[in-house]
């Protein structure tokens, strides 16, 4: 069962105390770092001591992230909670059969095990490099504090998010990246596109976040737990039903394809761009777009039980993995083709997943951090030297002029492309053949398609930016520099992170050990390739071939022909061309049918609010004040008036029969007399 205390298979001398009981504190020194910056740095901090406290913090979540995960290695635990305080307490509540029930209660409490170390050292370690890189990039922007602020509360709602032991505090730093997300995306908030990107990732990311919050509760209801060990074990002991363990899972999905940018919740990220492209970076290649690849493989007990939702997530995995490729194919903007490109391999991450090879879908999100958050850097150098510029066709020949910029690009390239010895082939092809070897032979076939047009469209942009001749006006050509030291030594660091980041993972059938996936085993499980190498082998060389082929279209079409096959191809192909480049018109619809639909049925719901809810009120309002005025005339003037009436005829009565009474007794005499006269008479009368 992941989770489970056992015998660490690896040892390491460099921690010989137990560091890893301090890692709760990870996500605290970005935290201070907010504190600092947000309260303090815009007005009583210079530049140098923003960025200072900014990097020093993640720096120091790197440190501690170090430690932690050495300390682990040493460890004869798998896994350690730190429960920090009691968030909702214990309360006795019935479960859905009606006959069992749970105390109900949520830790705030942190957890770190294999799969949260090499979460936390990707987040920490590449996030340093990116701001690193941010303090060259971002130099000249008058928010500078603002920017490092948000910087660091991203990094740390991620950690929040990776290092939760529940899927209660999971979610607090889930909704964290989405809210960071808006802030990042529209930092330049005076561009209405920025404006409107930052708006579009956080209303896509809410539609997911609802199929997310949705399975949390049926979890409660059914199991009366959030905690990944309570759940795994009440799985194990049989406590749900398959079937609602697909819905369950299926939910939970629907979260991940919004933060992790999948079929069809993925239209947020190419907008993303708008923000600044350490921004891009960050949350394209080591934090926020994971986030939905870490929770399945936290939640890899469930998926793994269910298996038709595993088999959905392979099926959207490679699916996006190709579509998104298609669409990268003919981009012109140089961070759309890395967003697309984002896309894709986040879709190969879910593939790996979806076979059952969780180890191998992390593996290939930690390598796609290094080379994914180096080629984004990297286009941001290039972006930095052309004064903004981010059209490809306004480029080429910059290898002369930014050297360093076109190597550490031309390595991220190579990585992303499959080619042996960089990392990116070794991630790659395990998923690739642990889909051949699960029999989901449409998935892998898919995946091989997408590993071609990955090479193709990544080298198109080698091509179109470095090589021929320079496409740019003068005035641009002749500012052109190469970036300062600053932000190339990020870049550096990162490229040898694509070379070298893959070798943790060598397979067996290359004479490795595969360390990185029984590193993994106790918190994912292990996972056997059924392969002879004979057909393991194949499946790399078929998978390198198609990657080799794509390069080589790429060199031909637009190096040797400069072009002219993509503009004849373009032209007889001219519906096909046009299907990608308006992205096969779902941004379209979505925008014509559910965005402005939604806006004409809210539009609809308000003049029926205005027109007939007001209207039934307003007219209640009116029946009312008439009816109020009615009733005061006839209060005024009727019953008033009839009390007014009554007594004013007793006091005239009376004011009259007073008279009588004179108070002398001959008067009294008199008129007894007179009324003996008149009994008299009437009896004589009548």
């Amino acid at each position: 069962m992941p989770g489970a205390r056992q015998e660490a298979p690896f040892t390491c001398d460099f921690a010989k105390k137990d560091k890893m009981k301090y890692f709760y504190l990870i996500p605290f020194f970005p935290l201070i770092g907010v504190l600092l910056n947000g309260l303090l740095g815009i007005k009583y901090f210079s530049r140098k001591i923003i960025h200072s406290i900014a990097v020093g913090a993640v720096g120091l979540s790197f440190v501690f992230s170090a430690a932690s995960f050495f300390s682990l290695l040493n460890s004869s635990q798998s896994s350690v909670i730190k429960k920090l305080f009691t968030w909702v307490p214990g309360n006795w509540v019935n479960l859905a059969d009606k006959v069992h029930g749970a105390s109900f209660r949520i830790d705030f409490a942190f957890r770190f095990d294999s799969l949260t170390a090499v979460m936390t050292l990707v987040v920490t370690g590449v996030g340093l490099l990116i701001h690193i890189y941010s303090i060259g990039y971002m130099h000249h922007d008058h928010s500078y504090a603002r920017f490092f602020t948000y910087m660091n509360l991203f990094t740390f709602a991620m950690l929040i998010l990776v290092l939760g032991a529940n899927l209660a505090v999971m979610f607090i730093g889930w909704e964290g990246v989405g809210l960071c997300s808006y802030l990042l995306i529209g930092f330049w908030f005076t561009k209405d596109s920025a404006a409107n990107a930052g708006k579009k990732a956080f209303i896509t990311n809410r539609v997911g976040d609802f199929g997310f919050v949705l399975g949390i509760g049926l979890l409660v209801f059914f199991l009366g737990t959030v905690d990944f060990d309570q759940v795994n074990n009440a799985i194990g002991m049989g406590l749900l039903s398959k079937e609602m363990a697909t819905i369950i899972a299926l939910l939970l999905f629907v979260g991940a394809t919004g933060k992790s940018a999948q079929i069809p919740l993925y239209t947020w990220l190419p907008d993303a761009m708008e923000g600044p492209t350490p921004v891009s970076a960050l949350i394209h290649a080591a934090t926020m777009v994971t986030a939905g690849v870490y929770m399945v493989a936290r939640m890899n007990v469930l998926y793994t039980f269910s298996g038709t939702a595993l088999e959905v997530v392979a099926l959207v995995g490679a699916l996006t993995a190709v579509y998104s490729a298609t669409i990268a194919l003919v981009q012109t903007d140089i961070k759309r083709v890395l967003a697309y490109s984002t896309i894709s391999q986040i879709g190969y991450m879910f593939l790996g997943l979806g076979v059952g090879a969780y180890a191998a879908g992390v593996f290939h999100l930690m390598t796609h951090a290094f080379f994914k958050s180096l080629l984004f850097l990297s286009a941001g150098s290039v972006i930095h030297a052309l004064s903004g510029e981010q059209d490809m066709r306004k480029m080429g020949g910059l290898k002369d002029h930014i050297p360093w910029t076109y190597r550490v690009f031309l390595i991220g390239a190579i990585a992303i492309a499959g080619v042996p010895g960089f990392s990116g082939f070794f991630s790659k092809d395990e998923i690739l053949a642990s889909a051949y070897a699960s029999g989901h032979y449409l998935p892998w076939l898919l995946g091989v398609a997408g590993a071609a047009m990955t090479a193709f469209y990544m080298f198109r942009l080698i091509f179109l930016a470095f090589f021929g001749q320079g496409r740019m006006e003068e005035e641009v050509k002749h500012h052109i520099h190469e970036s300062p030291a600053v932000m190339l030594t990020p870049l550096k660091i990162l490229a040898v992170l694509s070379i070298i980041g893959g070798f943790v993972g060598l397979p067996a059938v290359l004479g490795g050990k595969n360390w990185f996936g029984k590193f993994l085993a106790s918190t994912t499980g292990h996972h056997e390739l059924h392969l002879s190498h004979g057909t393991e082998l194949a499946s790399m060389a078929l998978s390198v071939g198609v990657g080799l082929l794509g390069i080589f279209l790429a060199y031909w079409i637009y190096v040797k022909k400069n072009g002219a096959p993509a503009e004849w191809l373009s032209e007889k192909c001219r519906w096909l061309y046009r299907l990608l480049v308006n992205k096969y018109f779902i941004d379209a619809f979505y925008n014509g049918v559910i965005v402005k639909g939604v806006m004409k049925l809210g539009t609809l719901l308000g003049q029926f609010d205005l027109g007939v809810i007001d209207g039934i009120v307003n007219g209640a309002s009116f029946l009312t004040k008439q009816v109020s005025r009615l009733s005061i005339w006839v209060d005024t003037y009727v019953v008033d008036g009839a009390v007014n009436g009554t007594a004013a005829v007793g006091y005239h009565f009376s004011k009259n029969l007073r008279r009588v009474q004179t108070g002398y007794l001959s008067n009294y005499a008199l008129g007894i007399v007179i009324g003996l006269f008149l009994v008299i008479a009437m009896i004589m009368i009548f």
